[in-house]
């Protein structure tokens, strides 16, 4: 399976856009590598290991860049591979003369450069679950002149999301290892030595005698999507020196950089460790062979399987499921900024983990987050480096709910779901005493409430200082549907133990907010539901595709009879080729681009931006209204598969622009994105036709 992108046919101004597609390697851990195609780096989460460690010290920046050059015998002057983009200076694009194609192949990245006669393969991959890169070069074809490779390593210990001059610059410490063949050890200078929990960066090479001159230097370096941000652009990494090798004509060489143990990183060699990679990875798609009806499916199940992790940053979720012989798993929200949310995450499980059968990393997620209730919530997200959930959110646990009625519908396992049977009770019965942030059943027509002084407690939460940009106090149309369908769920579960006393209590206050839900949120005048109702002004009438969820989760609110008008109305107003506006145009606060300083970027997160996961819940509503129409609702998906080879190469961005030509923004990568897109894809199947889920 590969997704190509070639070169060949574009001019130097073309490949300015090299900057504008990147990659991305996940480790299972919440680790990472990513940078631009070019190899340029443009933000402060762009480098080549991003470690995954415990609290407190988070995802941390080691390996920022490698910087390749080539000489070929005989002499021809040296040959870069690779870019730093300096201050002041226009960036250099010789590099991207001799880059051909790039391929992403079973999900990982490929350079294909042709240098003279000469064509050199590079190649990246994680090893899953280790804090390790490796990247290898392969001589692939010309003619067999000894072609020698300079890879100087740069170095920057810092936060992954802290700003670009923030850490220690360097010189770091050198240690060398003999017994290494060409190995050596950089830790920073005194940090590591102060028991802070600093990491060590390993960094040798596999395949053939290197030699390692030591060069320090210090290069500073700008990052463009940082200064178009609005952030300090201009940071500085350290480079030790540089090894110098013959690339071996039959096999690969291959620098290996890691946060691990010695043990652990001469345990496989290079070859083995990848064979395994890339065997797990084919494994992952055959499991969902049956669903397969498009490589897109497959791309998008290995795009997936990069939001799963282990909370390594969290030693005491691990201790738990150690001690209980359960699992503890998670799933990071986008990259490379978010962690773990709790509202993505139960949005994004049924595309993640049970469109590939992934069943039993489906439940250790739910145990995880079944763990952290408090108060009847399961956290809004676990911030970076830190071993506390935040519990401000009002959605976020009624999709928890919804996503173990879908585990169970998937996978069959009521046994588990029966098991969280208190957990469910003690979320029914806070939210109907009232808990958190406002949050609870107003007695006079049994709707739930939300809202809290400058809180946004919805998914809609941009929030910048003071200023809660969409606060949507009240009672928001997505959080009734939402808790609508907990009840009914509830309820289910509740008759399944023989609790029939309860469930008839539940189901009763269930039927209550279906029939206040249809009093109340009906906009007569439009045609559509209101967004909130009883807010602290009045009902808002912003046409918003919150309302979708009355119709599309399995537990409808809306009745069926103004199903069609709110469906036509949301594809008229709020469709796009890649997900729907979050605000219609000719609203009032409608921004038609996501872009500029912080502030002009949260006026726009949700007043009318693109977000791709929204195009979920319009297909399943699509499909409620127009049954029959598969090929129609896989028509709202086609556009992905272009999409697939921008912004983030073999993933689904976060958000885009709300008119033509729907840029790309935010996140390249985002878990409920790629999630709704594949659940959605395999929807429209035609093998899906009249199935339960």
């Amino acid at each position: 399976m590969e997704r190509r992108i070639d070169f060949t046919s574009w001019d130097r101004g073309d490949r300015r856009r090299l900057l504008e597609r990147e990659w991305l390697v996940a480790n299972g851990l919440g680790g990472y590598c990513s940078s631009t195609v070019l190899g340029t780096l443009t933000r402060r989460y762009h480098g080549l290991l991003v470690a995954a460690l415990p609290a407190p010290l988070g995802r941390q920046m080691t390996l920022a860049f490698v910087e390749e050059r080539i000489i070929t015998k005989p002499e021809v002057p040296p040959v870069d591979l690779s870019t730093l983009e300096k201050p002041s200076c226009p960036l250099d694009l010789t590099c991207a003369d001799y880059l051909k194609a790039f391929t992403l192949e079973d999900g990982l990245p490929n350079w294909h450069y042709q240098v003279g006669e000469c064509g050199i393969h590079k190649s990246l991959f994680m090893p899953h679950e280790q804090n390790s890169v490796h990247v290898s070069w392969l001589l692939a074809d010309g003619p067999r002149v000894n072609v020698v490779l300079r890879i100087a390593p740069f170095v920057h210990f810092r936060s992954h999301g802290s700003e670009v001059h923030d850490g220690r610059p360097g010189p770091y410490e050198i240690e060398g290892y003999p017994e290494v063949e060409g190995g050596f050890v950089c830790q920073p200078c005194g940090e590591a030595r102060d028991g802070n929990g600093s990491p060590v960066l390993r960094l040798f090479i596999r395949g053939a005698q290197a030699t390692f001159r030591s060069s320090p230097r210090a290069e500073e370096v700008e990052y463009s999507v940082e200064k178009a941000r609005g952030y300090p652009a201009v940071g500085t990494l350290w480079n030790p020196g540089f090894f110098e090798v013959t690339l071996p004509a039959s096999e690969p060489l291959t620098l290996i950089a890691s946060t691990e143990d010695w043990t652990t990183l001469h345990a496989l060699s290079p070859r083995e460790s990848l064979a395994a990679e890339r065997g797990r990875r084919k494994a992952l798609v055959e499991s969902a062979a049956r669903r397969i009806d498009h490589p897109l499916v497959s791309e998008l199940i290995l795009a997936a399987d990069q939001f799963l992790m282990i909370p390594a940053a969290r030693p005491a979720d691990l201790a738990l499921a150690h001690s209980s012989g359960q699992d503890r798993r998670s799933v990071v929200a986008g990259y490379h900024w978010f962690t773990d949310w709790g509202r993505d995450t139960m949005i994004g499980l049924e595309g993640l983990c049970l469109i590939p059968k992934r069943f039993e990393i489906a439940q250790a997620v739910l145990a995880t987050f079944a763990g952290h209730v408090k108060n009847g919530l399961i956290p809004n997200l676990f911030p970076e480096g830190d071993i506390e959930g935040v519990y401000n959110t009002a959605d976020a646990t009624l999709w928890f709910v919804h996503a173990l009625d879908r585990y169970v519908a998937y996978s069959g396992d009521r046994e588990f779901a029966l098991s969280l049977l208190p957990v469910l009770r003690e979320i029914v019965d806070r939210h109907m005493r009232g808990t958190s942030f406002g949050i609870g059943i107003d007695p006079g027509d049994g709707l739930l409430a939300e809202g809290s002084e400058g809180y946004a407690l919805t998914w809609m939460d941009a929030k910048l200082d003071d200023w809660v940009v969409t606060p949507r106090r009240g009672k928001p149309v997505e959080i009734n549907a939402l808790w609508y369908n907990a009840l009914e769920v509830c309820a289910g579960f509740l008759s399944d133990v023989g609790d029939v006393e309860a469930a008839a209590a539940v189901a009763a206050a269930a039927e209550r907010t279906r029939r206040s839900f249809n009093e109340r949120f009906w906009y007569e005048e439009g045609g559509y539901l209101f967004d909130v109702v009883d807010g602290p002004a009045a009902d808002d009438s912003s046409c918003r595709p919150n309302q979708l969820l009355a119709i599309s989760l399995p537990n409808p609110v809306l009745d069926g009879i103004r199903w069609r008008p709110v469906v036509e109305t949301v594809r008229e107003r709020l469709l796009t080729p890649f997900g729907l506006r979050t605000l219609a145009p000719g609203c009032p606060d409608y921004q038609e681009t996501y872009q500029g300083d912080l502030r002009a970027r949260d006026a726009a997160y949700h007043q009318g931006t693109v977000w791709p996961w929204l195009i979920g819940p319009f297909v399943d509503a699509w499909l409620k209204v127009h049954p029959e129409d598969r090929d129609g609702a896989r028509g709202f998906l086609t556009a992905f598969d272009d999409h697939l080879s921008e912004a983030g190469i073999g993933s689904v961005s976060e958000i885009l622009d709300a008119s033509p030509p729907f840029v790309p923004r935010g996140c390249i990568a985002q878990a409920w994105s790629v999630a709704e897109v594949l659940r959605s894809w395999v929807k429209t199947s035609a093998d899906q036709a009249g199935t339960s889920v």
